[in-house]
C-alpha cells in the first residue's frame, strides 16, 4: 500500500570534510514541495545549479555515487545522505551544498539521520509511487559481484554478503527489513572502510583525501587501525547502507528483497536502471489526436507528430517528421531547405509542454515559457529527417518548471536547451 510523501518541517545544516575531495563543505536542508524529490543545489556556483537525485543524472565514478545536473554541476558521495532518505522515508528536500561533495562527517549516515530527525518529519498529501518487480531482476558488475531484486509482497528487505578474502576481513552477511526503526538502529551508524593496502593507491588517484582513522575504518591485518568496530559485521552493514542510498535513485519506494553479493556502487546503480527499464518500456505513447487534446497548437504550428514514450512526469520522447512540404521551407533557404533553429526549439518546447501538462492537469495550471538557456545547435535539419526529441523534467514545483531537452537525427545531436516555465492559472474566457 502506498504511503504519503514526506519532507522536513524546518531548515537545518551540517558541515564536514568530503571523504574524497578533502574539502570542507556545508550541507543545508530545506523542505520541498510534493513530487519535487531530493535536489542538490550547488550554491557555491553561479546561478546555483540544481542536481536532482534521479537515475538519469548518474555519473559512474570510483568508490562513490555521483550525480551531474543543471549546467553540468557535479555532486559527489551522496549515498550516505540518500540512504537516510530511504531509511526514514523522506522524499522531498532541497539540499544546498557549498562544494562538490557531501560532508563525510564520521563516515556513516548517523549524523545526517540525527539532523533530519531534529528538523521534524512532515507528511504531505501526495502518495509515494511504489515499484513492485514482477519477476527477479539480476545484474552483474566486475568479477562475480551481483545484485538481484526478488519480488516481495510489500516493503523492502536488503541482504548483503561481503567476501574480501582478507586475513581479517573475510566473509560477512547482513540482512535487514528496512523500516525507520531498523535503519536507525542497525545500519545508520556503520562507517565507510578500506583496506590498508588500498589507502595509498586511492590517494594517488586523488581519492580519500579527506579520510582519517576517525571517519574511515582502515583495515589492517589485525583489524581497524586506531579505531574500534561499532558492530562485529560493520563492513557488511555499511555496504547495505550504500545499497540503500543508491536505491533512492529509483525515485519511488521498492517492494522487493534485494540480495547483493560483493556489489559496489556500479552494480547497485545498474540494478536501479534495470528495475526502471520495464516501466520505461511500458510508458504510454500519444498519437496526433491525443496530442491535439493536450496542446492548443494546430497546423502549421503543431510540431510534434507523436509521442513514443512517456515516463510518468519525468521524461517524454517525441517525434517530428520533417517533410519537404513544410510551409517554412518556402521562405527559409528555399533553394537549399534547412529547418529554422527557432522551430526546433519550439518543437522541443511543445514536447516539454506535453510532459508538464500531464502533471498540471491535476492542478488546473498551464505552463508558460519564460526563458531558454544553454541553447546549442550542432547540425542542420533538412527534408527527410526525423527529429527525435527528449524532454526530462529537472524541477517541477507549484510555481516553476524546468525541463532539459535534446534533439537528435539518426543518433546525432541536433540541438539542446534548458526551458524554464511559469506555472500559471489559465486565462479566463
Amino acid at each position: 500500500m502506498a504511503r504519503k510523501q514526506r519532507t522536513v518541517r524546518r531548515k537545518g545544516e551540517i558541515s564536514g570534510v568530503g571523504l574524497h575531495s578533502g574539502k570542507s563543505t556545508s550541507l543545508r536542508i530545506e523542505p520541498a514541495a510534493e513530487n519535487a524529490g531530493v535536489t542538490f543545489i550547488r550554491d557555491d556556483l553561479p546561478k546555483s545549479p540544481r542536481v536532482p537525485a534521479r537515475s538519469e543524472n548518474l555519473r559512474e565514478m570510483q568508490r562513490r555515487t555521483a550525480l551531474i545536473g543543471d549546467r553540468d554541476a557535479d555532486v559527489h558521495t551522496v549515498e550516505h545522505f540518500l540512504a537516510c532518505c530511504t531509511g526514514l522515508g523522506i522524499d522531498n528536500l532541497d539540499v544546498f551544498l557549498d562544494g562538490p561533495e557531501c560532508p563525510g562527517v564520521d563516515g556513516s549516515a548517523r549524523p545526517f539521520l540525527e539532523l533530519l530527525e531534529s528538523l521534524g518529519i512532515e507528511e504531505q498529501e501526495a502518495e509515494r509511487t511504489v515499484l513492485k518487480p514482477a519477476q527477479p531482476i539480476s545484474v552483474k558488475a566486475s568479477g562475480d559481484a551481483t545484485v538481484v531484486a526478488m519480488p516481495a509482497p510489500s516493503g523492502l528487505t536488503a541482504s548483503y554478503t561481503l567476501d574480501y578474502g582478507h586475513e581479517y576481513l573475510d566473509v560477512q552477511h547482513f540482512s535487514l527489513r528496512v523500516t525507520p526503526e531498523t535503519f536507525k538502529a542497525e545500519v545508520a551508524g556503520a562507517r565507510t572502510f578500506c583496506l590498508e593496502s588500498e589507502a595509498q593507491a586511492l590517494r594517488k588517484m586523488n581519492l580519500g583525501l579527506g579520510a582519517t582513522y576517525e571517519n574511515t575504518l582502515v583495515v589492517g591485518a589485525d583489524g581497524p587501525i586506531n579505531n574500534e568496530l561499532r558492530f562485529p559485521d560493520e563492513f557488511a552493514r555499511h555496504k547495505t547502507l550504500d545499497l540503500l542510498g543508491d536505491l533512492f535513485l529509483l525515485g519511488c519506494d521498492l517492494d522487493a528483497h534485494v540480495i547483493a553479493y560483493k556489489s559496489g556502487h556500479v552494480a547497485n546503480l545498474r540494478l536501479v536502471r534495470a528495475l526502471l527499464e520495464p516501466r520505461r518500456k511500458k510508458a504510454s505513447s500519444l498519437g496526433s489526436v491525443q496530442i491535439r487534446r493536450i496542446l492548443p497548437h494546430r497546423y502549421p504550428f503543431l510540431l510534434v507528430d507523436r509521442v513514443v514514450e512517456v515516463d510518468g512526469f519525468q521524461r517524454a520522447v517525441g517525434i517530428k517528421n520533417v517533410s519537404v512540404n513544410e510551409p517554412f521551407f518556402q521562405g527559409h533557404y528555399p533553394s537549399e531547405p534547412i529547418m529554422p533553429g527557432v522551430l526546433i526549439l519550439e518543437a522541443m518546447a511543445q514536447l516539454a509542454g506535453i510532459l508538464l501538462l500531464r502533471k498540471l492537469e491535476l492542478t488546473g495550471k498551464v505552463p508558460v515559457l519564460l526563458s531558454i538557456d544553454r541553447v546549442k545547435f550542432r547540425r542542420a535539419v533538412v527534408p527527410g529527417d526525423q527529429i527525435r526529441m527528449e524532454a526530462t523534467t529537472i524541477r517541477l514545483s507549484s510555481g516553476r518548471g524546468r525541463v532539459r531537452c535534446r534533439s537528435t537525427v539518426e543518433g546525432a545531436l541536433v540541438s539542446e536547451a534548458r526551458l524554464n516555465f511559469a506555472l500559471t492559472e489559465p486565462p479566463s474566457a
